[in-house]
């Protein structure tokens, strides 16, 4: 099968999988059980009912849902009453006046009472069981209600499998996601470091110096700036390069399922382990775990994980065997982890273990030498995964692509270049008519010459992407008339290429309009007038 059926058949797959995530939710869930717990004490004429059932974790602790308490609270089964003797054994009881007296709970003092398990219908795993019972010596339950009872308890626990079903689905969906990303990212996204820019370049250099020694990275930087194209480079260089590059999304993780993610289970460890699974710790070993969006990791996993990379050992779920771990921990955040720390949503200890060296990507718009060789690469890439033949950018797009502010960054421009391929035909060139509206929209037009920002009375529009043009193009003026309208000293003092100044020269209509008008200057110089007949020369 090829990689772009491949491709096709995962985005169809995905597709289907978020359908079925939409179709049963856990508010669905906790209303059905609501519903069981009004109709149930009518249908066996009783006055109480109560309901048994694992956490959606599959932890051995249990959601009760009762006449008193409709909507679901964690409880556990009182020692020696009849939920808990049903949990135990797995067995239908009745208890009815004449028999000895059961251990006290906390429901109603038992007269008559009926307890069936919730079975799974998958395994032989207990979900829960179903209780009721009366106040009334005269009115004992019945072989018939015993029938009926697990009838009923057939019917929720096939409701409940299908709530397990979907979180199981939607693990899968993540993990789906997951695989497409990396697959395009292998196929067709494996984007080399394109860099002119200063900036870049004194990056790239931290990073193969921090590649050479086993410290942990955090790397920092706007969504789209390509955190996890760094991580790879560090890998790549380092010397765990044949050992595996492990990354994990943390946001992607529903909380319940961040300790099986990470530490991985045994089978059996909690309903739907039917088979033992590593986690991401120990898929690491001898390579690297790149975490993405650490901020986002929940503070009740925060101590098990700082043990686990501190002492570089951990256990399974469901297991006591210690197992060790061995790899290079890379984390990268969008949010401001100091700042997270300060407002308590996480760990201080963990902080500074993650911080051994923080490397900080700038954002697109202000490494603008770089933008050109980006797109160019990206068209490369894409006319080869399209398998179109344009035949490149028209300059009027390059100089709007090195002008605008790309909130989304890298991420940004190859979908933008992505739109423009997908939608051209063979032959033709990306003219700026073609590019999304939103890069269109923020076309900047000529101001008066007279027009400069200072205080906001002097502000024509409160536009960033206006006054960004009217102050560039003020700063612009001001260094041509310092160096004399020597373009390349003027782009140096700039810090910008000469090719950059000379697209915004174009752009904010500063270029000459005649032979005689020089470039930085918006009027032609006077010229002097020849001397009258007769003057002295």
């Amino acid at each position: 099968m090829s990689p772009q059926s491949v491709a096709k058949h995962l985005q169809l797959l995905q597709e289907r999988l978020d359908q079925v995530n939409k179709a049963w939710t856990s508010k669905d869930q906790e209303l059905l059980l609501g519903l069981f717990i009004q109709l149930l004490p009518e249908l066996f004429h009783a006055e109480w009912c109560r309901i048994y059932h694992t956490k959606p974790d599959g932890v051995r602790l249990w959601y009760r849902h009762d006449t008193d308490q409709p909507r679901g609270a964690v409880a556990t089964p009182p020692t020696g009453s009849l939920a808990e003797q049903v949990l135990t054994t797995g067995k239908t009881l009745l208890h009815n006046a004449s028999s000895a007296p059961l251990h006290p709970d906390d429901g109603p003092p038992i007269r008559n009472g009926i307890c069936t398990p919730i079975r799974s219908l998958a395994g032989p795993d207990i979900l829960g069981c179903v209780d009721i019972r009366n106040r009334r010596t005269n009115d004992p339950f019945t072989m018939a209600d015993r029938t009926l009872i697990q009838e009923t308890a057939r019917t929720l626990a096939f409701h409940l499998e299908i709530s397990t079903l979907s979180r199981e689905i939607m693990a899968i969906t993540h993990q789906v996601r997951d695989d497409m990303d990396l697959f395009r990212q292998q196929r067709f996204d494996a984007v080399e470091v394109v860099t002119r820019s200063q900036k870049m370049r004194d990056l790239l250099n931290l990073v193969h110096k921090v590649s050479a020694v086993p410290v942990n990275v955090f790397i920092t930087g706007e969504s789209g700036t390509g955190k996890e194209v760094i991580a790879q480079i560090i890998h790549r260089s380092s010397d765990r390069s044949q050992g595996p590059f492990v990354p994990v999304n943390c946001s992607s993780i529903p909380e319940h399922l961040m300790e099986s993610e990470f530490f991985g289970h045994e089978k059996g460890a909690f309903t739907g382990a039917h088979t033992s699974r590593i986690g991401r710790f120990e898929e690491a070993c001898d390579g690297t775990l790149f975490l993405d969006e650490i901020a986002d990791m929940p503070l009740s996993v925060q101590p098990k994980f700082l043990r686990a990379i501190q002492e570089g050992e951990g256990a399974r779920v469901g297991s006591n065997h210690i197992r060790s771990y061995d790899f290079r921990l890379i984390s990268a955040s969008y949010r401001d982890l100091r700042e997270e720390v300060a407002q308590g949503k996480f760990r201080e200890d963990l902080f500074f273990r993650l911080f051994s060296v923080e490397i900080a990507i700038p954002p697109l718009r202000e490494r603008q030498d770089d933008i050109a060789p980006l797109a160019r690469l990206f068209l490369e890439r894409t006319c080869l995964k399209f398998k179109k033949q344009v035949r490149g950018f028209a300059a009027e797009t390059l100089d709007r692509f090195e002008n605008y502010a790309w909130p989304g960054n890298v991420r940004q421009l190859q979908h933008e270049i992505e739109r423009l391929v997908a939608l051209a035909q063979d032959g033709e060139t990306l003219r700026l008519e073609h590019c999304s509206r939103r890069i269109q929209d923020d076309l900047p037009q000529p101001d008066p010459p007279h027009i400069l920002p200072g205080t906001p009375s002097e502000m024509s529009s409160f536009s960033l992407a206006e006054n960004r043009r009217v102050m560039e193009t003020q700063l612009i003026r001001k260094t041509l008339d310092k160096t004399g309208g020597n373009r390349i000293k003027a782009a140096q003092l700039l810090g910008i290429t000469r090719q950059s100044l000379h697209g915004k020269i174009r752009l904010y209509g500063l270029a000459p309009t005649t032979t005689a008008t020089k470039p930085w200057r918006t009027q032609p110089r006077q010229t002097r007038q020849p001397p009258r007949k007769g003057a002295k020369s």
